[in-house]
């Protein structure tokens, strides 16, 4: 070979090692990013897909699909009666453990809906919080778990003070946006970071 084709061969095989560097950059950044927006939803989902590669498409088509959601805030009277709701539903607990787990599955599932979440089983529910509230979706993991076991007779009033509990994390978490006052959540906080 000519000293021209060793130069053109040299040539394509340096752009090729950058192309593949830059592509394994950005790879890397994109986990990176993924990681840092689902914090420990991120690990979940990689140990329930079995696969990092998995589990990041799975991240990616839930921030894709709840991105064309029209998720609002509530106005304060809404956001006022959501709060009584779920005082109310507290001081029941003494007098009906199990009822009150019901009722606060109900009314998350109201203000999920209200907020513009859609209500489909719980498994795309629980995904389509995780884009934003990935700090409180296993908390209503839990809330659901406890619910189910109770179901079956199998959940303590200790338990089911456990889900009053969880659920609450999340119920607080998707009440916190209120018409008339910016308030920072975390979709909106991931995106000014970016």
């Amino acid at each position: 070979m000519d000293t021209l084709t060793w130069i053109v061969l040299a040539g394509v095989l340096v752009v090729a090692v950058i192309a593949l560097a830059a592509w394994l950059y950005y790879q890397k950044k994109q986990s990176r990013n993924l990681q840092k927006r689902f914090g420990p939803e991120y690990s979940r989902t990689v140990h329930e897909l079995g696969s990092r590669t998995k589990a990041e498409s799975e991240l990616k088509a839930r921030q894709k699909r709840v991105e064309h959601l029209n998720i609002v805030p509530l106005q304060p009277a809404e956001a006022a009666r959501f709060s009584q709701s779920w005082k109310v539903l507290q001081r029941r607990f003494v007098d009906n453990p199990k009822g009150v787990v019901v009722q606060a599955d109900r009314l998350v599932r109201e203000l999920m809906l209200k907020r513009g979440y859609p209500m489909g089983d719980f498994a795309h529910r629980a995904a389509d919080i995780s884009v934003d509230h990935p700090s409180v979706v296993e908390n209503y993991r839990a809330a659901q778990a406890i619910a189910l076991r109770d179901e079956r007779g199998e959940a303590t009033t200790e338990d089911l003070r456990k889900a009053v509990v969880h659920y609450r994390a999340l119920f607080n978490e998707l009440l916190e946006a209120r018409a008339g006052k910016e308030v920072v959540t975390e979709r909106k906080l991931k995106e000014v970071q970016s």
